[in-house]
């Protein structure tokens, strides 16, 4: 019997039938393409066992003049500076008590203690710190109440409740001889309020508290109410951070991993620093601080299509002067900013109408704006990033580059994106630039799914499209590209443990230690351009490259399906394993359509797929 070659066009095509793509691949996990063959993807190490507290959205990495490297990260609980592999909690501070504000009471029996503050402002998750508390009477000791806690309700106004623990984290219960409230001398230190895991409309009747704003009318949500999305850049050595929909923090790297950010408005020299802020920039090469979508000078409100900047060199001064270069621009087009990027030479700012570039041109206007493009935007504010100096961006339904120019994409995937895609939580979309394989990655959440999991990768030199799950511990909220680093690193959510990470990404072959699948699977194919006759498949020639090990019991599996229809199910006709010694396989397979499967979910190596040849013969039409 004569062997066939196959030759698979480069790319996952899921835009026709599976039939109507002969000879091309149609679905895919954990794969790339590479100078248009397939491969397993890299695998992925934790950074550090050390863990932090919250949905990690936003990773931003730098180095100080004297070349110590800091990753900030944005949760939405925390706010944080690593240095090494130490999560330095950096988070601002709310408001700090007066001595004796705070008093206890504790239940016989219960870890629950109720704290009393009069309009304290938390919510719950926020996070406090007592201090120069006295003991309860029992076991509900000092030590036990001096330290930080995660607040679990909020019963009223002026109470709250969290769990009593000890140093070690260990949950303690309250004897009858804690009758005690703690003493006349306790202080609480409050971290800011802590956002939301999950989206909701930012307007719309209802949102917010009863009877805020006129009846009927839109009303925008508070801080705590919003999907906590931090934008974080570096300001020469010290960090500026500021939460979606909040003020503008500064940390000074200058007083030590030990101090948290503070407001910039507190700042010596601060003056009309922005209280609301949708999304913060760094303007590098002019040194202004750019926010996005924010209030306007004696207002606390934010005005969406408002640009403000701040003097040059002056991350706190924004009141425009004749002897400065601070200002702001209202947008003409549109009703919000959604998100913004700095490239090479300006800053793109997408409304939900369309692309602005926004570029320094000095004294007397300092910046320019120019609309670029309309009728697309930005489906969240991470969902751009820029490589070999071109942006690639997603928006509601499609993808676009950005090269002096805005261009659609020609995408192979498209509509097996967006027809099963969450709009709902939309904002947590986030574009990952993958440099050493020229590959934008976007992380989305499916129709079924309040969270990411699923990603496209898109292979710009080739412009081949790729799609995966997050599967085997594959979930990832934040990335960076980590140009310094050895790795990208990104973040991950829930872990088989139920625990936040850094991970290094591109390490070796394992997830975090452990096989993970990653498969590939072509569209059918028959025998003739007629597709009337059944063929016979009798053997197998695998042409596959076994990388990073020299292990030669490695194994990877080809599965033949088949059907006689289109519309059938593909049922599994033959599988064989294949080693790096293997020459060919038999196999046994009677249909009208085949397809090949090419997969592997265990061993530590990569593996790379070339051309197969499969014996085959007519075997009639019925």
């Amino acid at each position: 019997m004569p062997f066939a070659k196959f030759v698979f066009k480069p790319g996952i095509n899921k835009e026709g039938t599976n039939y109507s793509n002969e000879n091309g691949w149609f679905d895919a996990d954990k794969i790339r393409f590479r100078k248009g063959r397939p491969e397993k993807i890299g695998g992925w190490e934790k950074y550090s066992s050390n863990t932090f507290q919250g949905t990690c959205r936003k990773i931003h990495v730098y180095k100080d003049i004297e070349q110590s490297q800091y990753k900030i990260l944005g949760t939405h609980k925390k706010l944080y500076a690593l240095q090494g592999d130490v999560y330095n909690d950096i988070t601002p501070i709310r408001s700090t008590t007066s001595a004796g504000d705070v008093t206890f009471a504790a239940t016989n029996g219960s870890s629950t203690i109720t704290a009393t503050d009069t309009s304290h402002g938390a919510v719950t998750g926020d996070f406090v710190t007592f201090s120069d508390a006295v003991s309860l009477g029992g076991l509900i000791t000092a030590a036990v109440l001096n330290q930080e806690y995660e607040i679990v309700s909020i019963p009223t106004a002026n109470t709250f409740t969290f769990v009593a623990k000890d140093t070690s984290g260990t949950e303690v219960t309250a004897n009858s001889s804690d009758s005690g409230n703690g003493g006349s001398s306790t202080v609480g230190t409050y971290q800011i309020n802590i956002g939301l895991d999950v989206y909701v409309s930012s307007t719309g009747w209802g949102v917010d508290t009863w009877s805020a704003g006129t009846w009927g009318s839109s009303t925008a949500l508070s801080l705590t109410n919003q999907l906590r999305l931090w934008t974080i850049d570096n300001f020469g050595d010290d960090t500026i951070a500021a939460p979606r929909g909040g003020p503008l923090y500064y940390w000074d790297e200058s007083s030590g991993l030990g101090t948290r950010a503070v407001l910039a408005s507190s700042r010596s020299g601060a003056s009309n620093t922005p209280v609301a802020i949708s999304q913060l920039l760094m303007s590098d090469v002019d040194r202004h601080v750019i926010a996005l979508g924010c209030n306007p000078i004696g207002s606390s409100t934010i005005d969406p299509l408002l640009v403000r900047f701040s003097d040059s060199e002056n991350a706190v001064d924004w009141t425009p002067t004749a002897t400065n270069s601070a200002g702001g621009v209202r947008l003409s087009t549109g009703s919000l900013i959604v998100g913004g990027l700095q490239t090479r030479q300006e800053i793109l700012i997408w409304t939900d109408v369309g692309v602005v570039s926004m570029r320094f041109v000095g004294q007397p206007f300092i910046f320019s704006f120019n609309e670029i493009a309309t009728g697309m935007s930005l489906i969240s504010p991470n969902a751009a990033a820029t490589a070999g100096g071109v942006v690639y961006f997603m928006d509601d339904g499609a993808f676009y580059q950005y090269a002096g120019s805005v261009q659609k994409l020609p995408c192979t995937v498209l509509d097996y994106i967006f027809s099963d895609f969450n709009k709902g939580q939309a904002y947590k979309v986030f574009a990952a630039p993958n440099p050493k394989y020229n590959e934008i990655i976007w992380f989305y959440p499916s129709a079924n799914s309040t969270e990411i999991d699923r990603y496209v990768t898109y292979n710009y030199l080739e412009s081949i499209w790729s799609i995966g799950t997050t599967n085997d511990g594959f979930v990832r909220t934040a990335w960076n590209p980590a140009y310094s680093l050895d790795y990208p690193i990104a973040a991950s959510k829930n872990d088989s443990s139920g625990l936040n990470y850094l991970y290094n990404q591109e390490f070796g072959c394992l997830a975090d230690g452990n096989g993970f699948t990653a498969f590939i699977e072509s569209s059918d194919f028959d025998l003739d351009p007629a597709g009337e006759n059944f063929m016979y498949m009798s053997k197998l020639i695998p042409d596959l490259e076994f990388r990073k090990s020299s292990d030669t019991g490695n194994t990877v599996d080809f599965i033949i399906k088949g059907r006689d229809y289109p519309l059938q199910d593909l049922s599994t006709l033959s599988t064989t394993s294949v080693t790096s010694s293997s020459t060919f396989t038999n196999i046994r397979g009677r249909s009208r359509q085949s397809a090949i499967r090419v997969s592997n979910s265990s061993g530590n190596f990569g593996w790379r797929l070339g051309d197969i040849r499969l014996e085959l013969k007519q075997d009639g039409k019925r």
